[in-house]
């Protein structure tokens, strides 16, 4: 199997346009939920069920969902289901076909497609101001990180916010998590001059410095501002100049990336930070001092071999003293099966056990991939690079499975969430046999649909009923009388009605 690096994964797969997404799940409330009989410093390696057949995923050459009402386009998601799942929706942000912002049921039919075109990773709701939002980052990759902004937009996809960081930077794509006290934590990968001569690198150098910034939403004012270059040696990194051409710190163009942070985590005492390169997580203080290292060259923990991880991605602190992550575990070239780590860390005692790994079907995400936590204490891992996501239950049993997100995921979420956009539903007409014709309809985005209430007329001021069909997935199609004009209404559960289309000619 032919590997890329991570850096030519994300311009290939069609961030290098303007585009993406980003953020991070919250942490539920309450203990974290072990199998029976082991306590938090037991390992727990989570069963691997053997994977479904390829017929389920993207391996099977699916064709991208395309359809008559809207010109929108999705790839097409295959699911597997062995027991309740938690509830709610799935959101990913598929490379590199059709649609790259991706609302999904729970049998992969589309339920949002991010209408613009615009790049999409990380896609997820958050509470902002006491309200669900939907928020992503969007902007352009540039050399496996990205330059642009955070979006949040309301219960209508009406935009809410764009976030900048500050100090003249522009926000990175890793990262744009939403606090309780209104302020959102970015990150930016400022390109500086450097001596990377140490590393085998030109002492006139070319690298990207990593920024952790924490900004207040509305204001755009500077809350935290952290950078990696003055608390992180170059000889904690697992890379060096030479490794790739394209990074290889020469010019502006080929900077190299010593770090790349790609998490930010709040505790009340500072920041867990994740820097893939170093393969280290850093707590870092409200005044930038780091207070300790988990993994990598300086650990200051042990960690016994099960528990080692490397090119990790969203490092989270979770109740009851467990740190998630999703360990990638090799790069380009190397070894390894991904897992969705969880550890037992003690910050006293400067100890680190496997708690649980959440690992299914051979899974090898070698960039991008996050854990979350779900509220009924099930577990989602988004695999990144490897296009898929798996819910698993407590004990770390694979219940579901989706597949095919595209040519890849930075990262997939399960979220309840509940819209109804400010567009109007979409509808087409296409001829019948003459006495009848096929109407289609869809609304992107809207979650309580329930019904579809067809009207049609011999002009657009006298239309009348002719029928009512249950909702069926994205696009519901129904034959009706021909009549020379159609529009549709749509109805909620119990009847009320939530929107109109346009009348169109048929």
């Amino acid at each position: 199997m032919v590997r890329v690096s991570r850096r030519h994964f994300l311009q290939g797969a069609g961030l290098a346009v303007v585009g993406a997404v980003a953020g991070a799940g919250a942490a539920r409330s309450g203990a974290l939920p072990l199998p029976a009989g082991a306590s938090a410093a037991t390992p727990v390696h989570a069963p691997s069920p053997s994977p479904p057949p390829p017929s389920s995923g993207a391996a099977a050459g699916l064709p991208d969902r395309t359809f008559t009402s809207t010109a929108l386009t999705a790839p097409h998601v295959s699911v597997w289901t062995d027991a309740a799942t938690a509830p709610g929706l799935l959101f990913t942000g598929p490379m590199g076909h059709g649609a790259n912002g991706l609302i999904t049921d729970s049998n992969g039919s589309p339920v949002w497609m991010e209408p613009t075109g615009a790049g999409v990773t990380d896609l997820r709701v958050q509470t902002y101001r006491g309200s669900p939002v939907l928020t992503y980052w969007s902007g352009t990759s540039v050399g496996g990180h990205g330059e642009g902004t955070g979006i949040i937009r309301d219960t209508s996809y009406a935009v809410v916010a764009q976030v900048s960081a500050a100090d003249g930077l522009k926000a990175d794509l890793h990262e744009f998590t939403l606090t309780g006290e209104g302020t959102a934590l970015l990150t930016s990968y400022p390109t500086i001059r450097a001596d990377l001569s140490s590393l085998g690198g030109p002492a006139a150098g070319f690298m990207y410095d990593c920024r952790v910034q924490e900004v207040d939403v509305a204001t755009g004012d500077l809350v935290f501002d952290w950078t990696a270059s003055q608390h992180i040696a170059f000889a904690e990194s697992f890379l060096r100049p030479g490794d790739d051409p394209a990074a290889d710190g020469h010019s502006p163009d080929t900077a190299f990336d010593p770090f790349h942070i790609n998490s930010v985590d709040r505790r009340p005492d500072g920041y867990l930070v994740s820097a893939r390169h170093t393969h280290t997580a850093y707590l870092v203080d409200r005044t930038g001092n780091v207070v300790w290292r988990l993994g990598g060259r300086r650990s200051d923990f042990a960690i016994p071999a099960e528990a080692a991880f490397a090119w990790q991605h969203d490092v989270r602190q979770r109740p009851g003293g467990i740190i998630s992550m999703f360990d990638n575990h090799y790069r380009d070239g190397s070894t390894g099966i991904s897992h969705g780590l969880l550890l037992a860390v003690d910050e006293s005692a400067h100890t680190a056990a496997l708690a649980l790994a959440l690992e299914h079907g051979g899974h090898r995400g070698n960039a991008m991939g996050n854990v979350q936590f779900l509220d009924d204490g099930h577990y989602l891992v988004g695999w990144g690079a490897d296009p898929a996501a798996t819910e698993f239950a407590a004990d770390g049993t694979a219940i579901s499975e989706a597949t095919g997100i595209g040519s890849g995921c930075y990262r997939a979420y399960r979220h309840v969430w509940s819209a109804t956009p400010s567009t109007s539903p979409d509808i087409a007409v296409v001829p019948g046999n003459g006495s009848t014709m096929q109407a289609f309809v869809s609304w992107n985005g809207a979650t309580e649909v329930a019904a579809w209430r067809l009207l049609t007329g011999p002009d657009p001021e006298r239309l009348v009923e002719a029928a009512v069909v249950k909702k069926r997935g994205f696009e519901t199609n129904a034959a009706v009388a021909a009549a020379a004009y159609l529009a549709v209404e749509a109805l909620d559960g119990e009847a009320g009605l939530l929107a109109t289309s346009a009348v169109i000619a048929a």
